[in-house]
């Protein structure tokens, strides 16, 4: 009869670190959202849009998409900047560089 031992993990504290990460989530995300969600279903559906479509939450709108818009562009310019100094120069630091960029959480 073989003996099986449980193998150990790589990432140790694997399963408190992936606990404290959904707790953190579900109360800092999932709750308020959740209550979003509620407090817009008791209302009816005319209230709803015109809760939906009030001056201050039109101005909202506009300003998070606005926001959105910028940053996403200023992105686009910056990222496609350091893409090309990247793929075509070598200078040095350049590998320090490129793992900065890999490591960065606006990276996919």
């Amino acid at each position: 009869m073989a003996v099986r031992f449980k193998q150990r993990s790589v990432l140790p504290g694997y399963g408190l670190s992936l606990g404290f990460t959904v707790l953190y989530l579900s109360l800092i995300v999932l709750i308020p959202l959740s209550a979003t969600f509620l407090k817009a279903s008791s209302l009816t559906w005319p209230r709803f849009w015109h809760v939906v479509t009030a001056p201050r939450a039109i101005a909202s709108y506009e300003l998070s998409f606005g926001a959105s818009a910028i940053a996403a562009g200023i992105n686009l310019v910056f990222g496609l900047i350091v893409a090309w100094v990247l793929v075509r120069y070598t200078f040095p630091g350049k590998r320090v560089f490129d793992s900065l960029v890999d490591l960065s959480p606006e990276s996919p």
